[in-house]
């Protein structure tokens, strides 16, 4: 079986000991064996980045954009056969994968262009005779923590844009789906950076991602995953004055009002809710709705949500894949139990199906009848559970909207142009939608939350600068 190594220094570095991949939809199917890194191949990865950094940072823009155009552009040329790699080792539907994939390209090429979009400021300075430029650089070495839901997008919308502006690159992809990062490592080798600008070091997060975030040469660092380990990061970056970026979890709220088109409504909760297996951070696992449409859009969504197939992620009939993994399944297990004792109404889901293969398949779980105060609607359970909470009204469904250590993604349902404009304006969301699902984001513009969700700048679009750059003042006689 095929090893797959790290990449320091412009080469494939080989590991002491490699670990299997195995498909969530077929235990019977490993993926391939991957590396296991060490917290010393990491620190040659961050030294071969420091050593090419003066280069980098000032080589020619029209160079870096070509680059990063050609890394998107072998992406998209290979969509197929990635998407596929992207279904069997995550289990997101091959439809979705592929579409993931492509959205990997277009960031690509997207900074590509920003490349040679990089703005500065002349000014006029209150003393005579005197310039002000005002410019950005880029930080330095930046490593990236990316997670197992979206393991060829989140890299790419973190990788190309610290290319793009000039920083060197140390990544450490979540060690439960190496595969598409290995194979985006391939590409970017293939676009002929110089040595040491982009390193990729597989492995545990408790060794190699502990070993990235504490490395004194390490500028920044921008993470995805879980709340407590973000916090944690953040604590130690802080402590030793590195930039930080973190995007973390959410319970994002979707609302219905009464004059919801009920059709609409039903179908965009379900994709919210339960596509990627509701392993999204943006799904909306929480649907609150108002009294009058109560009725109706819950015997409408539990004949919706039993429709959906589950199966085989390379199945082409199937809408949703298998649950990542044996331990994220034991915990969407434990979430539905929980709510249960909690006294919500399961109204169809929550069991294990059998499938021809052996995988982590499960059907989706929707409840009724919730409170806001139960744990099912106060914790992230990232998996195809969703619940619905009764509202009186739109203040009172904002209210439970809001309700919530989160911040990430919000979306109403409403054919009130009056409704709509108010939830844009008070739901404490860094992302919001009116008559959309919650999950489903453009490349182009900027994502992130508030409260609990995102800590620092924004990531994607032109605002990744925010973080992958600093401004230096520059005066002149």
């Amino acid at each position: 079986m095929q090893q797959h190594h790290h990449y320091i220094n412009g080469a494939w570095v080989e590991a002491c000991e490699y670990t299997e991949n195995q498909n969530p939809s077929d235990h019977s199917d490993i993926v391939g064996l991957y590396a296991a890194g060490s917290a010393a191949q990491l620190n040659l990865a961050v030294d071969a980045a420091k050593a090419a950094f003066m280069e980098w940072s000032n080589s020619n823009i029209q160079m870096r954009a070509n680059a990063l155009d050609f890394i998107g552009n072998e992406i998209l040329a290979n969509a197929r056969s990635l998407g596929e790699l992207l279904a069997r080792e995550e289990g997101k539907a091959l439809a979705e994968s592929i579409g993931e994939v492509s959205r990997a390209g277009n960031i690509f090429k997207y900074f590509a262009g920003e490349c040679l979009r990089l703005r500065g400021d002349t000014l006029a300075s209150v003393r005579p005779g005197v310039s002000v430029e005002v410019t950005r650089e880029p930080i330095g070495v930046v490593g990236l923590i990316t997670p197992w839901n979206f393991p060829i997008a989140i890299p790419a919308w973190k990788i190309a844009p610290a290319l793009a502006y000039g920083n060197c690159v140390v990544i450490k992809p979540a060690d439960l789906v190496p595969g598409c990062a290995s194979a985006l490592a391939e590409i970017i080798h293939r676009a002929g950076l110089p040595k040491g600008v982009f390193n990729m070091v597989l492995g545990r997060g408790r060794i190699v991602g502990d070993a990235l975030v504490s490395n004194p040469d390490v500028a920044g660092i921008s993470f995805t995953g879980s709340v407590a380990t973000g916090r944690n990061i953040a604590a130690q970056c802080v402590a030793r004055q590195a930039k930080v970026q973190l995007e973390m979890g959410g319970k994002n709220p979707q609302i219905i009002l009464d004059d919801a088109d009920l059709e609409q409504a039903i179908e965009l909760s379900v994709q919210s809710a339960f596509y990627s297996t509701g392993q999204r951070c943006t799904a909306s696992s929480r649907l609150i709705v108002t009294d009058k449409i109560y009725p109706a859009f819950v015997e409408g969504l539990q004949a919706r949500v039993e429709k959906i197939r589950v199966g085989h992620a390379l199945d082409k009939t199937t809408d949703i894949g298998p649950v990542v993994s044996q331990q994220q399944l034991e915990q969407n297990l434990d979430y539905i139990n929980i709510a249960k004792a909690e006294g919500a109404n399961l109204l169809t889901g929550g069991e294990l199906l059998q499938r021809e293969t052996q995988g982590y398949f499960l059907s989706p779980a929707l409840f009724a009848d919730t409170e806001n105060t139960m744990r099912i609607n106060r914790e992230e359970v990232f998996g195809p559970v969703a619940s619905v909470i009764r509202a009186q009204d739109y203040d009172h469904a904002l209210s439970i909207a809001n309700d919530t250590e989160f911040g990430l993604s919000a979306g109403i349902a409403t054919q009130s142009l009056k409704y709509a404009n108010h939830f844009k304006r008070h739901a404490r969301a860094g992302m919001v939608m009116v008559n959309l699902p919650t999950a489903g984001v453009d490349y182009h513009v900027p994502f992130g939350g508030c409260k609990g969700s995102s800590y620092g700048a924004r990531e994607q679009g032109s605002y990744a600068q925010e973080f992958y750059t600093t401004v230096k003042t520059s005066y002149c006689f």
